[in-house]
């Protein structure tokens, strides 16, 4: 698969991912009321993360918004903070991942800055989907655990049947918007290595010396032999040699 295929088609996977999310976020069937026991009744509810609906026989639905913040659950706050959180960085990494597309050339920009954008806007897309993923998950738990709380106050004669939630369209929807964003996301990384461009390396060349304890001693060059008569100027004598083996030189100055 080529770089632009790949980068593409990440694109094209993580924007069904981000608009999943959006879609389920703004879903008002995240739990709908069970219906196991009793498949007729003259009222339905489901509820959503921003209002409560109730259907009617009749067809007649009405929602009701959340009008309070700090009433609500701290896990069901959570989930409305990690959907919220995966929306925005998924929009604003479609932002990033057009202008990285290799197929759109704008003005003069280079490969690794193309490269860098697309790895920036793969990271968005993979943190999105396990945001979106996380948000579903937790408020899917409490859902279990309020069916089974539910289902023992109903047996021991505390509860009604109809006051037990399940699970609703809106998580399905949900988990798949996630791990497409997820899959996106590990595209563009993907695709990110066959965007940078490829450096010419120059391979050194170390030269190491035949062995450790090898020691050099300045000499005249073999293949060449200066004659020492043609170094001496004229006027110049040796002079003689001691009994210690230095040689004495007569002073140049004499002094009356």
């Amino acid at each position: 698969m080529s770089t632009t295929i790949c980068q593409v088609m990440g694109f094209l996977v993580s924007s069904l991912g981000i608009g999943g999310t959006i879609m389920a976020t703004a879903m008002d069937t995240w739990s709908t009321q069970d219906l196991y026991d009793n498949p007729v009744t003259a009222v339905f509810q489901y509820q959503g993360l921003w209002r409560s609906c109730v259907r009617q026989s009749s067809g007649f639905t009405e929602c009701r918004p959340y009008f309070t913040i700090l009433g609500l659950p701290a896990m069901f706050q959570a989930v409305r903070a990690l959907m919220i959180v995966g929306i925005v960085l998924g929009i604003l990494g479609l932002l990033v991942c057009i202008f990285a597309l290799k197929c759109i050339r704008i003005g003069s920009m280079e490969d690794t800055a193309k490269a860098n954008m697309t790895l920036t806007s793969g990271i968005m897309f993979i943190v999105a989907g396990l945001c979106a993923i996380t948000g579903v998950s937790v408020f899917a738990n409490m859902l279990v655990t309020n069916f089974w709380m539910s289902t023992t106050n109903m047996y021991q004669g505390m509860q009604n049947v109809q006051n037990r939630y399940t699970f609703g369209s809106a998580l399905f929807v949900g988990w798949v918007a996630g791990g497409l964003a997820l899959v996106g996301g590990i595209m563009m990384c993907l695709a990110c290595k066959g965007l940078v461009p490829e450096e010419s390396r120059y391979k050194a060349v170390s030269y190491n010396a035949s062995g450790r304890n090898i020691s050099y001693r300045t000499g005249p060059y073999k293949g060449y032999e200066a004659d020492p008569k043609s170094r001496k100027g004229a006027g110049y004598e040796e002079a003689p040699r001691s009994e210690d083996g230095r040689r004495s030189y007569p002073a140049k100055y004499d002094y009356v």
